[in-house]
């Protein structure tokens, strides 16, 4: 049900930004978050590859089927960001700061289902850390 709601045409172009996906308004405390989702194994495969910016509002979330440790790296990914790896009550379990261009693994501490990204030092700056909560229809269903 929510693959058909989410699901998004793919371009499949290996070179070029996604763009086009489905958003979802998240909440982070008082902050709005206008994220793309990353539903489809591709998409999350591209993520956000290639974008050269992003305004400091927006990110992406990924979505999995299930709980899982979750692992990011940073090929082909222009901008510096942070990832924070969300349960599925929308707590953030933790967070990793990540370097543009570079394959290093930045994994969850515990199974996670979701994972959103945004420009890093978004999260500092709001006084978002491990333990804060996000909100959304993506987390009220598991609930």
């Amino acid at each position: 049900m929510v693959a058909a709601l989410l699901a998004p045409l793919w371009a499949g172009a290996q070179d070029a930004p996604q763009m086009n996906l489905q958003r979802v308004k998240l909440t982070a405390g008082m902050h709005l978050i206008d994220a793309q989702v990353a539903l489809a194994p591709e998409e999350r495969q591209v993520g956000l590859m290639f974008r050269k910016d992003m305004p400091q509002h927006e990110g992406m979330i990924f979505v999995f089927e299930q709980p899982a440790q979750q692992c990011f790296w940073m090929k082909n990914t222009l901008l510096p960001l942070t990832a924070a790896f969300v349960a599925d009550d929308g707590t953030i379990v933790n967070m990793a700061d990540m370097k543009p261009l570079t394959l290093d693994s930045h994994c969850s501490s515990q199974p996670v289902r979701y994972v959103l990204e945004m420009n890093k030092g978004w999260f500092a700056k709001k006084g978002i850390k491990a333990g804060s909560k996000l909100g959304g229809p993506l987390f009220e269903a598991k609930r």
